[in-house]
């Protein structure tokens, strides 16, 4: 009985002299995350108010949420009497050995941050990039998604889009449709312009500024190339290139200008 006494009388030592410091270390706790709470919420309604990006939003609140909190932790631990220097670099360490195991997941990561800061591109923009052409349907952390012409869905690492070329379509607000029409050597250049050109400016998706536009641009082997360049909306440019160019098919054929086929002159030396 005296030794179970001894063992009472130690450990109510021990939680009397203890107590208060355990107390006030879940006081803390407990208010420092009602405080992270409050920062984070207020950060989101910050940046909603002025970037109105949702998968912006989410990130910064994420990452400023665990950063407060390891601070947070590392600070009760201090108080509580744990050796903090030896917590930081046991996280250090930590840190480290994830950062070897997930470097093609750390670059993805990075590869998102530069997205969401830089915005080279944004959802709903069209996009060309790693020989894939699409719609952006999605933004996240490590991956984009973008959804082709063709209605696949490519989902491509944020790591390789940035050490990519980007080929954004909707940045300016137009694009040029480029396509090429061959009319014969012996044709009039100038009267399939006009008939190009009359095309062009009755198609309602066809901007008036800047003007449409044939220039002469190859002198090939079968056919006088003439460019045809009309400037329309985005979302507009595929209707617009099928259209116009059934269209110039059609207005040539009906002004008699001739579409050639590959031909190929052969010359006989009756000499022989």
């Amino acid at each position: 009985m005296d030794n179970l006494d001894q063992y009472i009388d130690r450990y109510l030592d021990m939680a009397l002299t203890y107590s208060p410091a355990i107390i006030k270390a879940l006081v803390v706790l407990l208010v420092g995350l009602w405080v992270i709470r409050m920062v984070v919420k207020f950060l989101k309604n910050a940046l909603e108010n002025k970037i109105g990006d949702d998968t912006l939003e989410i990130f910064l609140g994420s990452l400023l949420s665990w950063t407060l909190k390891i601070i947070l932790f590392v600070s009760v631990g201090s108080m509580l009497g744990i050796a903090t220097t030896s917590f930081v670099a046991l996280l250090g360490a930590g840190g480290l050995a994830l950062g070897l195991a997930l470097q093609g997941s750390l670059s993805n990561f990075a590869g998102g941050v530069l997205i969401l800061f830089f915005k080279p591109f944004k959802i709903g923009d069209r996009i060309e990039v790693m020989g894939r052409n699409g719609v952006v349907k999605d933004i996240q952390i490590f991956h984009t998604t973008i959804i082709t012409l063709d209605k696949r869905t490519i989902i491509l690492p944020n790591g390789a889009i940035m050490n990519a070329d980007i080929v954004n379509y909707m940045k300016e607000g137009i694009i040029r449709v480029d396509m090429v029409v061959g009319i014969s050597y012996d044709s009039d250049i100038q009267k399939a312009r006009n008939l190009l050109l009359d095309v062009m400016a009755k198609h309602p998706s066809v901007l008036k500024d800047p003007e449409p536009v044939v220039v002469v641009t190859e002198l090939a082997d079968s056919s006088v190339n003439l460019s045809v360049r009309p400037h329309c909306k985005p979302e507009d440019a595929n209707t617009v290139f099928v259209e116009i160019l059934e269209s110039c098919k059609v207005a040539l054929d009906q002004g008699g200008v001739t579409i050639p086929f590959p031909q190929m002159d052969v010359h006989l030396d009756k000499s022989v």
